[in-house]
């Protein structure tokens, strides 16, 4: 972990590669979580003593279109081995996408010993780091967790108040989606009836935050990202994308690597507030 980040959150994949005992062990202390979009990956090879979980199905309320509630987060992680003391790795597709998001899932839930894999699942693969298909088994445990933390969420009220108070607000889609020329990337079925960004907001690319590698940036330079577009963690700031994992990514950049402790999450995102009657929207660019 680079010094420079403003907390422990991190660790590298040889780090991850020198503790696979601990992860394929039934002792409780380590849990390695994969969590992905394209679940037929992790089937054909993972890090060993990964345990996977489909971001979707595993993570959300389906009914509800909602994370999950306080006693099923505590049912999942309490069936795959997992205790509230548990360190906990999280790694998955996407250049950490769908880990970021359970990564800030689990903060909301009060799990406090719970990092990221630096790169995530491309990273592991790409650079030969040891795969299994051999899906581990680990002993039920009994999980309680705390919280909610509402402090790290944003909902819809709140984001009307960032509007308001002229708060800063980070849209972290592509540059089509942002300017509405586009309601999602192609392929991706979660869609809005409007197309645009909230108003005010800035669009700073959740990959803006990581290398060519997957691989977070130095502090310094995710702090220069930011402050650019006038973002310096003196006000509460609201990151968003569609449905809200890659808002986590510069979630997980604001407020864990700079330590911006007032950064809150807005998982609703676009496919909530692109479908709201009467919810103000802007299209094109920003102004600067």
């Amino acid at each position: 972990m680079s010094s420079d980040y403003a907390n422990d959150v991190l660790v590298t994949a040889d780090w991850v590669e020198d503790n696979l005992d601990a992860f394929q062990s039934d002792d409780p202390d380590h849990r390695l979580v994969e969590v992905d979009v394209d679940t037929e990956a992790y089937g054909e090879g993972h890090a060993p003593g990964a345990i996977g979980l489909n971001w979707e199905t595993d993570l959300q309320d389906q009914t509800t279109r909602d994370i999950l509630t306080k006693e099923d987060f505590e049912e999942l992680l309490g069936a795959h081995g997992i205790t509230e003391d548990s360190t906990v790795i999280l790694y998955g597709d996407n250049a950490n996408w769908f880990a970021a998001y359970t990564y800030w899932q689990f903060k909301y839930y009060g799990h406090d010993d719970v990092k990221l894999l630096d790169g995530g699942r491309e990273y592991w693969v790409e650079n030969d780091y040891t795969t299994t298909d051999e899906e581990p088994s680990f002993a039920a445990q009994e999980y309680t967790a705390s919280g909610p933390r509402e402090s790290i969420r944003a909902y819809r009220d709140d984001v009307e108040n960032a509007i308001d108070r002229g708060l800063p607000l980070v849209d972290v889609r592509s540059p089509e989606e942002f300017t509405g020329e586009i309601l999602a990337p192609t392929g991706l079925q979660e869609t809005a009836q409007r197309g645009g960004h909230i108003p005010g907001a800035q669009n700073i690319s959740w990959a803006a935050v990581t290398n060519d590698d997957g691989t977070f940036k130095d502090a310094d330079e995710i702090e220069e990202l930011y402050a650019d577009k006038g973002i310096s963690g003196d006000e509460t700031t609201v990151a968003y994308c569609r449905i809200g994992e890659r808002s986590s990514v510069a979630w997980f950049a604001l407020h864990e690597l700079l330590g911006y402790d007032d950064t809150i999450n807005y998982d609703g995102s676009w496919t909530e507030w692109g479908n709201l009657v009467g919810a103000p929207i802007e299209t094109g660019e920003a102004d600067d």
